[in-house]
């Protein structure tokens, strides 16, 4: 007889599912927050570590199978893997991101400091290191790392001094103030109240400051959106509609920096008819500016590349993505099998070199990143602070109509906050948009949708205190409010 789970073990799965609202558009970081607490609260009244990480896996599950399902839609819908296959290989996949938090509830509970910096240091410091953790063991996957949900806060103000990491500490901080203000009494109760508040009001005040400057004069840009249906994109009979479409596109937009989605041109660049090359070069001349146009590139030794090239005013320059999708963009040793089972164009890329630097294009420096790489903001800081902006160019098509594009949109969102610079994200289905340098959506295009977004983006210098030292004064802090815990521990 199969035992029926407990109320806590169901309420932790819902409490997971509920947090995922904080990560799309609308400004829900207090549902995430309220999720968030209701773990909290169950890892401070869990009777043994094993529970607490119980717990933390029954969140983690019901946190990502709600807000990476996506990743099924990518596999079976248009990677063409069965779909059992599809749902078994997304749940597993979920349930080992779930190991990070229940790892986190474990340590937590197994260094047991008293409830007050149990809640509003331990934890968080176990919660953030495990983040850290999932965002580099096997490549990383740093998705729905907490801190995104703070973006439309006043914790916002701390993103350019200690990133997302940052801002995941101070939230489950909060969060645990709030949940110590519910079940302390007395002085801790009250110290709790003060910390909290605290932390927020200094939030808003960090808000204020003007960490990068502007400089020189708006650029006019133009974000092209081409709409163009993953599953016919790579459709041979399909290409020379595509080229259409962004000829067309590029020809109606009237800007200095023209910028295409990802794998716009489904083809070696070298395979592309040279006279289409020199239509979008001239277009560009005529703008006295430049065109980034995304297309595979390959060496004399096969070797190939997810690139972006520059055509125009500016001598031919281009990048090649650094950081790639495992399954998606290359395969893993001892995966080859993989490769029978999926459906996937070009997935063997070679990454590109750590060192490359920003692109000189449209009278600005620009630091490229392509789809996934934005979610890596101690990769984007590289080419910092010698950008003067932003720019990611994306093939979301892979995940339909789900919750990647707005999860997508809040990472981007928070790269702007941590550098103090304009991000401009040229997407094939959406969600095209430019973000200020205060991490704000100036302009998008709805999904789905075929079209030119325009507008200007303004050019920032400086540097903010995360592109100086980047997650490393975060991580230093996290190690010791662990060492401090594990030092009184073994005293006791």
């Amino acid at each position: 007889m199969i035992a029926r789970p407990s109320p806590r073990t169901l309420c932790a799965v819902a409490a997971g599912a509920l947090s995922v609202a904080g990560f799309g558009t609308l400004p829900l970081a207090p549902l995430s927050m309220f999720a968030l607490a209701i773990l909290l609260w169950l890892w401070l009244h869990a009777p043994s570590p094993r529970t607490a990480a119980w717990y933390g896996f029954c969140w983690g599950a019901g946190a990502f199978l709600v807000g990476v399902s996506w990743v099924y839609v990518s596999l079976h819908d248009f990677g063409m893997m069965p779909a059992p296959l599809a749902a078994i290989a997304t749940a597993l996949f979920c349930l080992y991101l779930a190991l990070f938090p229940a790892a986190a509830g474990y340590l937590q509970a197994r260094l047991a400091l008293p409830p007050l910096p149990r809640l509003m240091l331990l934890m968080p410091a176990c919660w953030v290191l495990g983040e850290w953790l999932r965002g580099w063991l096997f490549t990383g996957f740093p998705w729905l790392a907490f801190g995104y949900t703070q973006a439309d806060t006043p914790l916002a103000g701390y993103a350019p001094l200690a990133g997302v990491y940052g801002l995941s500490f101070l939230a489950v901080a909060v969060t645990g103030g709030a949940v110590a203000a519910v079940t302390l009494r007395g002085v801790a109760r009250h110290a709790a109240i003060a910390v909290a508040a605290l932390l927020v009001a200094a939030g808003y005040g960090l808000k204020q400051i003007e960490w990068t400057r502007p400089q020189g004069e708006p650029l006019s840009v133009a974000l092209l959106q081409g709409n163009v249906p993953q599953e016919l994109k790579f459709v041979p009979g399909r290409y020379e509609q595509t080229l259409d479409t962004y000829a067309r596109l590029a020809r109606s937009a009237q800007a200095k920096l023209i910028v295409l989605p990802e794998t716009a041109i489904p083809r070696f660049l070298d395979q592309v008819d040279r006279g289409y090359l020199d239509m979008l070069r001239e277009h560009a001349l005529a703008q006295d500016g430049d065109i980034l146009l995304p297309a595979p590139l390959r060496d004399a030794d096969g070797r190939y590349y997810n690139a972006v090239v520059s055509l125009g005013r500016a001598p031919m320059q281009s990048y090649a993505k650094r950081h790639l999708v495992p399954f998606g963009e290359f395969i893993p040793p001892g995966f080859g099998w993989v490769q029978e089972v999926l459906r996937i164009p070009l997935s063997d890329f070679t990454p590109g070199s750590p060192a490359q630097r920003p692109l000189e294009v449209a009278g600005e420096r620009v630091a490229v990143n392509v789809c996934y790489e934005d979610a890596f903001g101690e990769e984007i800081i590289r080419q910092l602070p010698e950008a003067t902006l932003l720019v990611n160019v994306s093939n979301v098509a892979w995940f339909g109509d789900s919750l990647a594009p707005e999860q997508h949109l809040r990472i981007a969102r928070l790269r702007a906050l941590e550098t103090g610079r304009y991000m401009l994200r040229a997407t094939n289905t959406g969600i095209t948009a430019i973000i200020d340098a205060q991490g704000r959506v100036s302009a998008r295009l709805p999904a789905f949708t075929e079209g030119v977004l325009t507008g200007t983006a303004q050019a920032y210098a400086g540097a903010t205190p995360y592109v100086r030292f980047g997650n490393g004064p975060v991580l230093v802090f996290v190690i010791l409010v662990l060492a401090a815990a594990a030092l009184r521990r073994y005293r006791a």
